[in-house]
């Protein structure tokens, strides 16, 4: 089978965790990972600008077939969770514009996907993602290693061939 390229997103408008990965069908190979960061106190429109610009440079220089994003659930701060969704869409535009395929996954779905419990904790999560990509440590920022499950989610997910 071909090998696939995944673009994991944690979303966020002060971190925006991303992680690249590629999957045959058996196994992940980390290709990238990190954090697009935006500064407290800068005004929002510029936050989502540079938020779109470092998406744009990641699509560029990874070019995805496909992108994985954290779908948003708004608990009690339902201002964060729409700042939140601002700059999701932010993120989702640059995969739309080009025709990069979208899917979303619940928190329940990655913790799932990754462990094989929904009810997983964090740590249990960021282990797992830390052993399937054969990596010495946890990805930091932590970001950046959900960015990386929602990606593993996505790659387990999914029928290839």
């Amino acid at each position: 089978m071909k090998k696939v390229r995944i673009l994991g997103v944690d979303p966020g408008y002060a971190i925006v965790g991303f992680g690249v990965v590629e999957y045959d069908g058996l196994h992940f190979t980390p290709v990238e990972y990190g954090a697009v960061l935006t500064e407290a106190g800068t005004p929002f429109p510029e936050r989502l600008k540079a938020i779109h610009h470092d998406m744009e440079f990641i699509f560029e220089k990874y070019k995805p077939d496909c992108m994985a994003i954290e779908k948003l659930y708004f608990n009690t701060n339902h201002t964060t969770g729409i700042d939140v969704a601002q700059a999701r869409g932010v993120t989702v535009l640059s995969a739309a514009e080009r025709n990069v395929p979208i899917f979303e996954y619940t928190p329940l779905q990655v913790k799932s996907a990754v462990v094989g419990y929904g009810k997983a904790e964090k740590k249990q999560v960021m282990e797992m993602t830390r052993q399937l990509l054969g990596l010495a440590q946890i990805p930091k920022p932590d970001d950046a290693a959900d960015a990386l499950a929602i990606a593993i989610c996505h790659g387990h997910s999914t029928r290839w061939g």
